[in-house]
């Protein structure tokens, strides 16, 4: 399922139009679900929910409300078989990023923080940083569904290091996309692993790009503790969706 998590409905259409697009472009079923402090609050959220995808002509989408904490989220996705999720994130809860993103750490799925400036996700360019990390591999999966199944050109941007991982990491997803039908590419960035996404940010910002896919930090840090992580950094600054992979061996897959 690829599910939409709203906030606040009345600035929400974007988000809600881009995850039902997504979902029928990957042949996945479309939700949308709300969380409620409050049991009593639960009907008439629902209610809103089903007028509100009703009114962007959207049927059979998987309606669902429920009285839980943010901690919760990783759970209810597995429990709903979730395999991609978008969250919105209204411009007056900016400030709760760092929360949102602690929250998501066990997330065992693909993420998106949707910001309402947002326009809907076309997808036709996503730009894919390639660091030294032996996790990076894991963003290769969902490049290789978002350019097979949603036609994006894939811009590699392969981090300027002095040893060979992150050159290693690129070939072996070379070899994964050239099983495959479209279009892609492999520029060498200006900046190491430790930056390559900062740039792939900035390169998204200059060439209209859709979409960046990030590893999330593996651990945290003293700096991420008290400064915020890297991804909470790279979220902020984006001009475009991020979508963040969380560095685990068992990710659910897109696609099979």
């Amino acid at each position: 399922m690829i599910l939409a998590l709203i906030v606040d409905l009345n600035s929400a259409d974007a988000l809600i139009l881009s995850a039902f697009k997504l979902s029928v472009q990957l042949g996945k079923q479309f939700g949308v679900m709300s969380l409620v402090a409050d049991n009593d609050l639960i009907a008439g959220c629902k209610n809103e929910l089903y007028n509100g995808v009703a009114v962007l002509h959207i049927e059979n989408a998987y309606v669902s409300v429920r009285q839980a904490e943010l901690n919760d989220l990783p759970d209810i996705c597995e429990e709903i078989e979730v395999s991609f999720l978008l969250i919105q994130l209204p411009n007056k809860q900016v400030k709760n990023l760092r929360n949102w993103l602690k929250y998501c750490r066990n997330l065992r799925i693909p993420y998106v923080f949707f910001r309402d400036s947002f326009t809907s996700i076309h997808l036709s360019t996503v730009i894919l940083p390639v660091g030294f990390l032996e996790e990076e591999m894991e963003k290769a999966q969902f490049a290789s569904a978002f350019g097979r199944f949603c036609g994006s050109e894939i811009k590699m941007l392969l981090a300027n290091d002095y040893g060979s991982k992150a050159a290693t990491n690129a070939a072996k997803m070379k070899e994964l996309f050239d099983k495959f039908t479209f279009g892609y590419s492999l520029e060498k960035a200006v900046r190491d692993s430790f930056k390559v996404d900062i740039e792939a940010i900035d390169k998204a910002e200059k060439e209209q790009a859709d979409m960046v896919i990030v590893s999330a930090s593996r651990d945290y840090g003293l700096d991420d503790l008290f400064f915020g992580p890297k991804e909470y950094h790279i979220v902020k600054k984006s001009s475009v969706p991020v979508l963040l992979v969380n560095p685990r061996g068992d990710l659910y897959a897109l696609c099979d």
